[in-house]
């Protein structure tokens, strides 16, 4: 205990010495001596408790001998000689604002300190020279304002005390008095010293409130500019008043003429200095040689005398005064050093000093805290002078950022060659996640019907800038583009920074592109430099000047990940460790973790492309904007196509060439997608060279033979079967990339890249190949699938997906072999695998058909979810077996419900082709199929399509189309096939698109040409509104508006889990339509918040209804005394009443007695259910013995 005391006193005494350099001395040789870690040194560091330092180096050292001894004398020795300082602790400024102006730590020994921290965190901070030793140099204040911009949590507390300045300082709500309060506490202490002794005649001016004639121009930083009455000195300034503007302001002869005393470099022991006579000269002033500038309008910072070093400046001291000065005064007498005035810069408003920091300087901090005055104010300083205007541009850029943002520019300009140059501009429609269909608790992408898409208008800028709206300051934004492969995200992606670079996004200084395959390499550490550059369109070579610029700057910069769903483990990646520093190394997951989580690139804009599978909408939930990729519209198709064949040689090429594909329809409606659509102008260009004869194939499955039959047959032997096993492999492993060594040979390697099967991965760190599409490998996989004998005839069913499996589901990821699979096995061997393989191959598939023929015919179509019953119409449809064929047409359900399941242009042209060939009536239900206008009027205006539910709003979008048209015949036909029966309302929309049917119907009827009403409003019986409490009560006068055209509304049921609480407005708005709902036989009130006056107002409507109401609840609602008394009143008049059910309201014993009263009198009615807990038990069970109709469940 003794020896610790020993250790402590020895500490203590180091500590009192104020001299914060030998403290950091001593932790950076204990931890040299790996005494401390890393952590713990900068956690001692920054203690702000000098006792608890001690006690923490104490223990440190106890123990080591006479280790100790030999530290601390080494800490002494090398920092005996220096001059002393303040602040105990000189770490990153923390804390508020008033802790800063408390704060007794000398400006320039911050300045000094600040100046050594790098910026990538290196561990070691090499000692700076004494402040009053050490001059000032530009160059250093340019460096310590790009280290404060570059360090966040040093921008974060600058920006915390911008905050509360702008808060305090221009708060218009705060008057006189309280601003003399608040300077009384701050102005003395914080800014002029703790030891400074304020006159009394200040401490009096303090506490009145001037005049408004009193108050000078800039009022709300009067306090700030005022000064001591007598000189003083604190720290390394000479601080005194300019009450005489056409003279330098009087300082005391001693401290002209002798050295100043050690305590006057303390700022908490500043003192104040005797004051002159009124005729003191400036020339009694000892002044370093060489020239002196004199600044006179720098309120914001302490007068004195500065001294200066730095190439091209020309001066060797600043003098700072307080007050108004013309040009005329500021020279000194001839005996005296020369003395030179500096214009004001413009982009440094209020300070003439070369070293205040202008606006461009500090991009991060808020206006108000680059000036010291309230816009629209003057200095008062400077009268007549209006404030010069803050730049508002990026400070200059270092050469090598320049020269690598050029380069990077260059890079994405360029236009990629051969059909990946080929660029048409696919659209965005904005998207949103909802829950899924099944159990689980997964979201989904949502289907919105095709009315209410909501395309992203104005190109990618917009899309960007729409997306960045509302954007907290220094937070990652993560934008999301989702598809099926194929859809063109990876093309949207490569214009996204094509954009870039011709100018269209300025609010980005750099932009890179990362696709996702280049970065799914288990076991590899990445750095965040790889990430950025080494991963990008090419390498790119990057030092260390661009990379510190970037982390400077993260809010512009725009990083893309392509293809993020091939990353494994993705769904971690908002949970996972991600504590990584940007020097460090790690691994992928924590490097992308520490991405998501905001902790590397704060601020920048995240930009994923992705197929919405798996468990990725875990991600997608916490993204700030959603948008899926539309596909091609038919004329993007036919543009796409016209493009490819702009430099063709034979001119008519484009037309033959969309002639060709408006010829098989079933590829027309694949052309949606842009890679299946340039699979079709490859082959076609190949046909057409053929001559006029040639036509493309009816199936993906013969499109993909005829594109892969010529280069198989120049195939170095088993290099076909060797790449479709591994396009299998690595399908099963979720990937899509070929490393070095797993094809068969080299051959077969130049084969497959020379075929445009496989094509270098660009900015991958190996000699890693890709797949030219997805299709392609799903193609290859199905090949494999057909060939191999390792697949027993058995397993092969499993893999067409069809059949759900309880154990070991079969993981689709190659979600397009199943249909490709049954194409190669059915289809006619010399067109199909006898154009791929050899004849004695082919002959291999002949025992796998067979299992497969017995598998199909075995299912039955009327038993399979709405998806399975699609992919099984697509197999089939490849297959082009007739048996096959007709066995799922002839078993397909008479109705035929696919809500809430997508539909693609390819699935419901394939659903119509069987549809037509099963020659028998169907009832379609499309809501919630997002299915498009043309594959929309294809099915219901079949001939077998007898009735179809849609969307209303998509299908009155139809009408309006085919009355545009002329196509008469064909809009009556589909306006009496709609039905709406039943309807819920469960969205405002829902009920404002009802309103709209009603008002088409009006105009219907109001033309002569037209027949009668609506079929789907004439024949509407049930209609159920379930809106909620929020938009209940919004959207039910709407709804009433409409009643009355339902003239066949049998049943009305206004209750809903969440409760409508239509209330009692709304039960007088609903008995207003009472006499024209002559059909209506139950009506639901139940939970709508109906008290006394509503059941009175429903009371006294209910005689309209006395001929058709057969069941009438108005459950959970606040019915009283007075309420069951009125309905008492009326409920022998309701003849046909059956049911009346007023459980769980307010009504006591009276009501009940009434209610039981005239029941007697109501020989029709079956069961009055009127359990409520305000009634005792014993008078409901004595009242149900009187009447057994009386029910308490």
């Amino acid at each position: 205990m003794d020896h610790f005391q020993a250790i402590l006193a020895q500490v203590r005494t180091l500590l009192s010495s104020h001299q914060p350099r030998r403290v950091r001395a001593l932790l950076d040789v204990l931890r040299e001596e790996e005494l401390l870690s890393r952590e713990y040194h900068g956690a001692l560091l920054l203690e702000p408790d000098g006792e608890a330092l001690a006690r923490k180096i104490s223990l440190t050292l106890l123990g080591k001998g006479d280790l100790h001894l030999a530290l601390l004398g080494g800490a002494e020795r090398d920092h005996g000689g220096t001059g002393q300082c303040a602040a105990m602790d000189l770490g990153p400024l923390e804390g508020s604002y008033l802790e800063l102006l408390h704060s007794s730590a000398d400006p320039l020994h911050l300045y000094h300190f600040y100046d050594q921290m790098d910026l990538a965190g290196e561990e070691e901070i090499e000692p700076c020279s004494e402040p009053d030793t050490d001059n000032i140099n530009c160059d250093q204040f340019s460096r310590l304002l790009c280290d404060i911009e570059g360090d966040e949590e040093t921008r974060e507390a600058y920006a915390n005390i911008a905050e509360l300045d702008q808060y305090v300082f221009q708060d218009s709500q705060l008057e006189g008095l309280s601003r003399d309060i608040f300077m009384e506490h701050i102005g003395s202490d914080g800014v002029l010293g703790e030891g400074l002794e304020v006159p009394a005649d200040a401490e009096q001016r303090s506490q009145k409130r001037p005049f408004s004639e009193e108050h000078p121009t800039d009022l709300k930083h009067r306090k700030l500019a005022e000064v001591p009455a007598v000189p003083i000195v604190t720290g390394s300034f000479l601080v005194g008043p300019a009450s005489n503007p056409p003279t330098l302001p009087s300082l005391p002869a001693a401290l002209f003429h002798q050295e100043p005393a050690p305590s006057q470099s303390h700022p908490e022991k500043a003192v104040p200095l005797p004051e002159p006579s009124s005729g003191a000269a400036v020339s009694r002033l000892h002044l370093p040689a060489g020239p002196i500038q004199i600044v006179s309008v720098l309120p914001a910072l302490p007068q004195g005398l500065w001294h200066i070093s730095g190439p091209s400046t020309g001066l060797s001291s600043v003098f700072i005064c307080h007050g108004e000065m013309s040009p005329t005064s500021q020279a000194l007498p001839s005996s005296g050093p020369a003395i030179h005035g500096l214009l004001k810069s413009p982009a440094r408003p209020g300070s003439t000093s070369p070293f205040a920091p202008s606006a461009a300087d500090l991009p991060s901090m808020p206006e108000s805290a680059l000036t010291s005055r309230a816009p629209g104010t003057e200095d008062k300083g400077s009268p007549g002078q209006t404030a010069p205007e803050v730049s508002s541009k990026l400070p200059k850029w270092p050469e090598a950022v320049q020269r690598f943002c050029s380069w990077l520019r260059d890079r994405y300009r360029a236009e990629p060659a051969g059909p990946d140059g080929i660029m048409v501009e696919v659209d965005l429609v904005s998207a949103r996640l909802e829950k899924g269909s099944n159990k689980s608790q997964e979201r989904e992408l949502a289907t919105p019907d095709w009315a209410e898409r909501q395309p992203a208008r104005g190109g990618l800028a917009e899309v960007l800038r729409t997306a960045s709206d509302g954007r907290r300051p220094r937070e990652t934004q993560v934008i999301a583009v989702l598809g099926k492969a194929g859809q063109g995200k990876s093309h949207w992606a490569r214009a996204v920074s094509r954009a870039w670079a011709r100018g269209q996004l300025p609010q980005y200084d750099f932009v890179f592109c990362v696709p996702c395959r280049c970065l799914d390499r288990p076991g590899d550490a990445f750095h965040l430099r790889d990430l950025l550059c080494s991963l990008g369109p090419q390498p790119l070579a990057v030092d260390d000047v661009v990379f510190r610029h970037i982390l400077r700057r993260p809010d512009r910069v725009l990083l893309t990940l392509d293809a993020f769903e091939e990353l494994e483990a993705h769904d971690g990646f908002l949970h996972g460790s991600g504590g990584q520093a940007p020097a460090e190394r790690g691994s992928l997951r924590g490097l992308l973790a520490a991405v998501f989580q905001r902790k590397l690139l704060r601020g920048c804009t995240l930009l994923l492309t992705a197929r919405p599978r798996g468990r990725l909408a875990q991600i997608l939930s916490k993204a700030d904007a959603l948008f899926e990729v539309a596909g091609f519209s038919a004329e993007q198709t036919q543009a796409y196509v016209r493009r490819y064949f702009e430099n063709s040689e034979v001119t008519d090429h484009p037309e033959r060439a969309l002639a060709l594909l408006r010829d098989r329809p079933f590829l027309l409606s694949h052309s949606h997608s842009p890679a299946i659509c340039r699979a079709v102008c490859q082959l076609s260009e190949a046909l057409l060279e053929l001559g006029d004869q040639a036509e493309l194939p009816s199936t993906l499955t013969g499109l993909y033979v005829g594109l892969l039959g010529p280069v198989a047959r120049g195939s170095p032997p088993g290099a076909l079967a060797g790449l479709a096993k591994l396009a299998w492999e690595m399908g099963r492993a979720h990937q899509g990339t070929v490393r070095e060594g797993q094809l068969p040979s080299q051959e077969a390697r130049a084969w497959a890249v020379a075929g445009g099967l496989v094509r270098p991965v660009p900015g991958a760190a190996e000699a890693e190949l890709a797949f030219s599409s997805f299709l392609l490998q799903c193609f290859l996989g199905a090949l494999w699938l057909a060939l191999s004998s390792d697949i027993k005839d058995k397993e092969l069913p499993q893999y067409l997906a069809l059949t759900p499996r309880k154990k070991r589901p079969y993981d689709n990821w190659l979600e397009a072999v199943p249909r490709f699979l049954a194409g190669l096995v059915f289809q006619p061997r010399d067109g199909c695998l006898g154009a791929l393989v050899a004849p004695a191959e082919a002959s291999s598939a002949d025992r796998k058909q067979r299992a497969l023929a017995r598998y199909l015919k075995r299912l039955q179509p009327g038993a399979l979810r709405a998806r399975r019953l699609l992919e099984l119409l697509h197999c089939a449809w490849e297959a082009q077996e007739a048996g096959i064929w007709q066995h799922v047409v002839r078993e397909l359900p008479a109705r035929l419900s696919f809500l809430g399941t997508r539909l693609s242009p390819p699935d419901a042209h394939v659903l119509g082709e069987a549809l037509s060939a099963a020659c028998r009536d169907f009832t379609l239900d499309l809501r919630g199929t997002g299915i498009d206008p043309s594959g929309l009027e294809s099915l219901v205006g079949l001939g077998s399509v007898t009735r179809f539910r849609a969307a209303l709003s998509d299908t009155m979008g139809l009408w309006e189309s085919l009355q545009q048209r002329g196509e008469t015949q064909l809009l009556q036909a589909t306006e009496e096939k709609f039905t709406i029966e039943p309807f819920k309302a469960k969205s405002l929309k829902d009920v404002e698109d009802l309103g709209n049917l009603v008002q088409t119907q009006r105009l219907r009827s109001s033309s002569e040409d037209a027949p009668g009403a609506l079929p789907a409003v004439r024949d509407l019986k049930k209609l159920e509104f379930a809106l909620g409490p929020l938009l209940g009560p919004q959207a039910f006068p709407k709804l009433a508006k409409i009643l009355p055209a339902f003239s066949s509304l049998q049943h009305l049921d206004l209750d809903s889990l969440s409760e409508n609480k239509i209330g009692d407005q709304g039960v007088a708005q609903l008995a207003a339509v009472f006499p024209q709902l002559k059909a209506l036989e139950t009506l639901n009130l139940s939970q709508n918040s109906i008290t006394d006056v509503g059941a009175c107002q429903l009371a006294e409507a209910l005689p309209s209804l006395a001929a058709s109401l057969l069941r009438l609840s108005l459950y959970n609602n606040s019915i009283c005394d007075l309420g069951a008394e009125s309905l008492a009143r009326v409920l022998p008049d309701m003849v046909s009443l059956r049911v009346l059910d007023v459980q769980y309201n307010k009504f006591t014993t009276v009501g009940a007695q009434q209610l039981a009263s005239s029941l007697r009198k109501c020989p029709h009615v079956e069961t009055l259910a009127m359990w409520t807990p305000t009634i005792p038990f014993g008078v409901q069970e004595h009242l149900q013995q009187l009447d057994s109709r009386i029910s308490l469940r």
